[in-house]
């Protein structure tokens, strides 16, 4: 399940921007991105994902990947990060 791959990361960033600026940087190893999140939002970190080869899972909710993130409210998308 994707939410307990976030779970067990040592290392994540949280929210679309966090998640762009990783992915942009080379530190993303896999994204998590919400299907209830608006797809303004989403859209361009898939296909970002998508040139850099990285994989981009989908994922139900917001609410599920936020907490899954250990935060209160929803994530629209989560990266988990290289291991430095």
């Amino acid at each position: 399940m994707s939410y307990e791959k976030v779970k067990q990361a040592n290392s994540l960033t949280i929210g679309a921007k966090q998640t762009k600026k990783a992915i942009e940087q080379g530190i993303a190893t896999r994204v998590f991105v919400a299907d209830d999140a608006d797809p303004r939002i989403t859209e361009p970190i898939v296909m970002l994902c998508k040139e850099k080869g990285i994989a981009a899972e989908h994922v139900d909710s917001m609410k599920k990947l936020g907490k899954a993130c250990g935060i209160e409210v929803g994530a629209a998308t989560a990266a988990i990060l290289k291991k430095v």
